[in-house]
Parts: structure tokens; sequence; C-alpha cells
């Protein structure tokens, strides 16, 4: 095995047309015995003309791999046999492997037979369905996954936005979003959802749990702007590997509950993948539960391609996990506006609950000095009242799809003003802007050498801007404060913004000699870091140990 591995190293490295036309003649011209010993040529052309070969070269190759399938050495089948879906089999191969399943495989028939059914898992589709249905022996898993790959081809599939789901007594809808970003959730649910309807249960950090009380639609959840995912718990299950493990999870993917929202809201068979938050497993525990579930349940199917749903294990604090059902929408049906994105972008969440904390007033003149993509500037438009959106950005590109995602929304009634230029040299009017919303650089995708003068500059031009009463909503990385006596502080939140920890806050500027009262949210009173004063050297130290901490619970980036 270590000179098959040493041999595959060394033959990698070679170009195609050496390893073509050198190696493989080589090993068709050897001995019975020689070509074992050169086996590993398979596995180096499978791989090299995949990555680099042209659709002619691919096809001869997958004339040679097929021919192989009849070679009287099991080895030497086996190796085609992984090789080829890597170039794609096509019908012929399908035949083929479908033919040396019918007729045994072979001496080692089981062995074999395992890897047959691993190949067919990638390339099987009618005619392995067909052959399936006459009553060949396969694992549980093949014949989901080749079930998974026919469906997928006929079928546009997909998650049904507005069938009905059916609820039971104990369903509960989880509302996930960033950390510190829990109450702008909540009030959204509250304020667009019938209280006859649904039940705002509890909020945990990063999570809001609803009780629904009639039948809905996912339509009805994505009318709601300042989550990040939607999920549907399925139930809990303790350690992380062994015969209690894979029952337990299984159990919970076959559940009724699982069932009927999957049959209820997807075009076509109900498919899904499982997702491990934190870690991986072995691919071995992975297909037990696999197969268990589809034993309990073979109307749903494990499909790791395209799945419109997601089954989630979360590990937690305590040992166990949680088991949660996620509707995979993309694009994510709330941003039909985003034409593009660029890089370093921001969340589309997180603006959603920064135009929320802004406020909606009337004919508001509002801006963006980083304005990106222009996410902060459209769904502050989305809740009305904005005459005009002034955006400038550096990158003329971040111009260009802010502009387009601008048009795209649809904003009748707002004016658009998107300008390629520093903000500091900004055209804009002093004491025009009502509304200043914006996700500066925050020094981590895109570094800035003197973050601390940006953020100076940045007051600075807010206090010149702004008119009396305006406000500036913006992410500070920092533990800075303006030193103009005009702007005053009226809301500060730790929010978790994917792996470090950042300030969500609210400025006013007043009248010189004016008094506003500052209101923080209980949770960022009790926050450390939103009260106490730190040097931003220790602060970022801080923050990054208690971030360390959070991604050894969960890796997941919600």
């Amino acid at each position: 095995m270590k000179a098959d591995q040493d041999l595959y190293k060394r033959l990698r490295e070679l170009p195609k047309e050496e390893l073509w036309n050198g190696e493989v003649p080589r090993f068709n011209s050897a001995s019975p015995r020689e070509r074992m010993e050169q086996v590993a040529v398979i596995r180096a052309v499978g791989m090299i003309f995949s990555r680099f070969g042209t659709e002619e070269e691919k096809s001869t190759v997958r004339d040679w791999l097929i021919a192989l399938l009849k070679d009287p050495q099991e080895k030497i089948r086996r190796y085609a046999l992984a090789a080829l879906p890597k170039i794609g089999a096509g019908e012929q191969g399908e035949r083929e492997m479908l033919a040396l399943l019918k007729s045994g495989a072979g001496e080692q028939g089981a062995r074999e037979k395992k890897h047959l059914g691993r190949a067919l898992e990638k390339v099987g589709g009618e005619a392995t369905l067909a052959v399936i249905e006459q009553g060949i022996d396969l694992p549980a898993i093949t014949v989901q996954k080749v079930k998974a790959v026919v469906s997928r081809k006929e079928e546009s599939g997909g998650v049904l936005l507005d069938a009905p789901l059916p609820i039971d007594s104990e369903m509960r809808v989880l509302l996930r979003c960033r950390r510190g970003l829990e109450e702008f959730v909540g009030d959204e649910a509250k304020e667009s959802f019938s209280p006859a309807e649904w039940l705002l249960e509890k909020t945990t950090p990063g999570c809001v749990t609803l009780k629904p009380l009639k039948a809905f639609t996912l339509a009805t959840l994505y009318r709601l702007r300042c989550f990040a995912t939607v999920a549907f718990p399925l139930g809990t299950i303790r350690g992380s590997e062994g015969p209690k493990w894979v029952e337990s999870l299984a159990r919970c993917i076959a559940s009724e509950r699982t069932r009927d929202l999957m049959l209820g809201g997807t075009e076509g068979a109900p498919r899904y993948r499982l997702d491990f938050a934190g870690r991986g497993h072995q691919r071995g525990a992975i297909r037990q539960v696999i197969d268990r579930a589809y034993a309990l349940c073979p109307e749903i199917l494990n499909d790791a391609r395209q799945a419109p749903w997601s089954i989630d294990v979360i590990p937690t604090s305590t040992g166990e996990s949680l088991v949660e059902l996620r509707p995979r929408l993309y694009p994510d049906p709330r941003l039909g506006y985003r034409q593009e994105d660029i890089a370093a972008a921001s969340h589309p969440p997180l603006a959603a609950c920064m135009a929320r904390l802004a406020g909606s007033e009337q004919n508001e003149e509002i801006w963006d000095p980083f304005c990106g993509s222009g996410l902060e500037l459209i769904e502050r438009s989305l809740l009305g009242g904005v005459a005009v959106a002034h955006g400038t950005d550096l990158d003329d590109r971040a111009i260009t799809v802010a502009r387009a995602n601008f048009e795209a929304a649809g904003l009748a009634g707002t004016t658009a003003d998107f300008t390629g230029c520093d903000f500091r040299k900004s055209p804009i009017a002093p004491g025009s802007i009502s509304l200043i919303i914006t996700n500066p650089p925050l020094g981590r995708r895109v570094r800035i050498k003197d973050m601390q003068g940006l953020f100076s500059d940045l007051y600075a031009s807010a206090a010149r801007a702004l008119k009396v009463g305006g406000r500036l909503v913006f992410v500070n990385p920092l533990r800075t404060e303006p030193t103009d006596t005009s702007l005053k502080l009226e809301y500060r939140k730790t929010v978790d913004l994917g792996g470090f920890n950042c300030r969500l806050e609210l400025y006013r500027k007043v009248a010189p000699g004016s008094r506003l009262k500052t209101t923080m949210p209980s949770k960022a009173k009790q926050d450390p870091a939103a009260s106490k004063k730190e040097s931003p050297a220790a602060w970022w130290s801080r923050a990054g140990s208690v971030n360390k901490r959070e991604k050894q619970r969960s890796s997941r980036n919600w």
C-alpha cells in the first residue's frame, strides 16, 4: 500500500503528456505482476486529466478506464472504478459498471460491490435506478444517493416559499443572527407578526425563538430582514460517536417533523445534506447515520450536492448537540436587489439591523461614506422616508456595484448619488445630512494604516455634514469617541461580526449647550467591553480571547 502511495506521489508530478504517452503504454504492456505494482498509474491519470485534461483527452482517458473494468485483476478494476467518476463516466461507463455489478463483481464480490456502489453514487442515473428496482442488492446509502442524483437531474427542486408548513404543539422556529443583534430580530418579529399567530418565546445569544400558533409559510418568515438563517429544532443528542449517537441522530433526521416540513416545503424529492458545525466526523460514522435514517424514512434522501435543506448538528458547551433543519435558500429571497457584491462587503442582516437602529424619518437625506455594495443605503431606504441617498467610496468598482444594486432595488421616490472619492473630500454640503449610516473598514479584510486617524476623520466629517438632530450609525472596531461635543452617544452595543467583536453605535448631533440622555441596552451595560475604557491594544487582546472560546464552541458563522 505504501509503495502504491509513493508511486502515485511521483506520477502526479509528471506532465500529463509524459504520463499518458510514457507511463500508460508501459502499464498496458506490462506483465500481470508488473501491472499490479504499477496500479497507481490509474489513480494518477484520473486525478491529472480530471483537472487539466481537455474534453477530447478526457474522452480518450474515459475509454481506457472503461476497458480496465474488464481486467481480470480485481485491484485494477477497483482503481478504475475510483478514477472514472473524476473524469465523468458517461452512459457507457455506467452501463459497464452495471454489467460488472450483475456479473457478481468477480471472486472478491463483497469488496468490489462496495466500490461499485460508491462509484455509482456519483455517476448513477436512470439505468442504475432501474437495476436497483429489479432487486440488485446495494447499500442503502448508494440507493438513496442514486435516487437523489436522478431527482436532481429530472426536477428543478428547491424550497417552496409559499407552501403552508404544518405545525405541532412542540414546534419552534429559530431565527439565528450574529450575537448582539437579537433585540433587532425580536423587535422586528413583534412589529411584523400578529400575536394570534406567533409567540415570541425567548431570546438567547444569537437566536430568537418563536412558537407558531397557526400554519405558516417560509415567505412569512422571510418578510423579516434582520435575521441570518431560519432553523427548526429536531432534537438534542448526546456524545459524538458510537451506536447510540448514530441511532439518536438518525431518528432526529427521520422524525415526523422533518418528514412533514420537507415533504410540505419542497418541490420534488426532499433532499438534505448533513452539516457538522465546529468539526467533522469520520466518513464511516456519517454513512451509518445516513443508512439508518433512510431505513427509518426512505422518503427523505441524503444529497451533499445542491440539497434544498440542511440538517445541522451544532455542539454546545454542555456536551450535547442541537439537531436542526434549515432551508438552504440561495440566493436569499430578501436580497433580490443584490446584482453583484464586492470583497469585504457588509453582512446583509447587519445592514438591516443598522437601518432599524437609525429609525425611519421623512424626507431624509442620507450618506454612507464607505458605501461598498450599497447595502446600508438600500436597507435604510426600504424602510421609507428617504429622499436622497449619497454613497462615496474609494473603490470605483464598489461605486459601480452599489449603483447597480440600488437601481435593482426599485426604490421609487428616492434619488441615489454615488461618487468615487475619499469621504474626506466628499461634495456633501455642511449641515445637509440627517443620517450617516456606514460599516467602515474594520482593519481585518481591508488593512488600514492609521485606523485611529480614519475614525477621527469620520467623526469630524459627521459633525460637519449632519444637521442638528441628525444621526451617525456605524460599526466601531476601536475604543474611540468623538472629540467634537456636538456628537452625543445615544446607543452602544457589542456585536459579534463573525469572529471578532465590535460596537454598534448611534450618535446624535445636538445644538451647542444641549444635553442628550444616553440610552444603552441592558446587556451592553453589563458588558465590560461596552462600559470600561480600554486602550485599543488591550481591547483587541481581550476580544481575541473571547472569540477563541467562541470558535471552540462552534465554527459556524451565522
